[in-house]
């Protein structure tokens, strides 16, 4: 129920229509909010945390998912391959927060990091930190990890207590939407958001057309994800894509996403093979307390690796996740992130060499 309320949602705020204009004056109320608060943190700057090194910030102005775990993913396994340190801070969604921020690495439980944190510590390696104060996250991740020379914030564009030095916006094909702000569009923020910042990533389909974007000084990039490899859950096997499909049986495949638009998921698959697919959605960031796969007469099961995390203790032999690797229109823009936070890493140690000591 909840997963078809919010399809019907999106489905309407991609246009102006009666629901986006009776809701509009409460948007204009939000707006205002919106813009009080940021004034608020303008005028009192000594709420901003900032931090001696840099700090990089991917989220969204769309609500809801628009890929921006698979960009911090493969932005801090790029940033790893160049010599950095990454560490990730996030909120945590769909944990109960603790007093202070959980800090670990490897195989973290979802339950006590949330799902998405705890894929990305499975998949890079990095140290995380969880808890609604991203500032407080930073600190105690640093404590904890202190060869750490660069963080990266999954979400908290809208954070502002958190000072960041680059800004990644992830959207997708439906770009603003309606270009209305909550509740008669989907925007947390305004449109013109986009044009502070650093780096826009248009996660698309494949054949998809990327949203129009006003000229602006943010570099571009499409990315586009496509399956790499899949591992069968119980057994830990792993085969490149291009072998496990080539097996026959794929006919009673299934595939079952709680993801922030499993439709991404399902097309993926369709684009790579899986013409005849029976599939499921669920709500993002389900909770699988109890298994929903025991209703499906499929003899293969994908799942996305963000699922994954979660359903490993099924012990289900029909579970295997579907690990994407994101393909860049212009692969040169990591280079480009590398070389301005060098930079900054570079200016933020002068200063900090040049401030009389206490």
């Amino acid at each position: 129920m909840r997963a078809r309320i919010e399809r019907a949602l999106h489905a309407a705020w991609q246009r102006r229509g009666l629901l986006s204009t009776a809701l509009w004056p409460f948007s204009r109320l939000y707006e205002i909010i919106i813009t009080n608060r940021e004034a608020g943190f303008l005028r009192n700057p000594q709420r901003v945390h900032h931090e001696t090194i840099p700090v990089v910030v991917v989220g969204n102005i769309y609500i809801g998912g628009t890929g921006k775990t698979p960009v911090t993913i493969a932005l801090v396994q790029a940033l790893q391959a160049r010599g950095w340190n990454p560490g990730v801070i996030s909120r945590g969604y769909g944990s109960r927060p603790g007093e202070k921020p959980r800090v670990g690495r490897g195989a973290l439980e979802p339950a006590l990091f949330g799902d998405e944190p705890a894929l990305i510590a499975a998949q890079t390696g990095a140290p995380v930190a969880v808890h609604p104060d991203r500032a407080a996250a930073i600190r105690r991740l640093r404590r904890h990890y202190p060869k750490i020379d660069v963080v990266v914030s999954d979400d908290g564009l809208q954070h502002l207590a958190l000072g960041r030095d680059m800004e990644i916006i992830v959207q997708d094909a439906r770009g603003i939407g309606n270009g209305r702000m909550l509740p008669a569009g989907p925007l947390r923020e305004p449109p013109e958001r986009l044009n502070s910042a650093d780096f826009i990533i248009n996660n698309l389909l494949p054949g998809e057309a990327p949203p129009v974007i006003p000229p602006g000084p943010a570099h571009v990039v499409d990315m586009r994800l496509a399956p790499a490899t899949v591992e069968h859950l119980a057994s830990g096997e792993r085969l490149d894509w291009a072998d496990w499909i080539a097996r026959p049986g794929h006919d009673s495949c299934a595939a079952v996403a709680a993801i922030g638009r499993p439709e991404r998921f399902f097309g993926m698959l369709r684009q790579h093979g899986l013409t005849a697919l029976h599939t499921v959605a669920l709500p993002d960031h389900y909770d699988y307390r109890d298994s929903p796969f025991r209703t499906l007469t499929a003899e293969c099961i994908l799942i996305t690796p963000k699922d994954a995390v979660k359903c490993r203790r099924f012990g289900d032999h029909r579970l295997h996740c579907v690990h994407p690797a994101p393909e860049f229109s212009d692969p040169s823009w990591i280079d480009l992130v590398n070389e301005l936070l060098r930079a900054i890493s570079q200016r933020k140690h002068t200063t900090e060499l040049a401030e009389p000591l206490n």
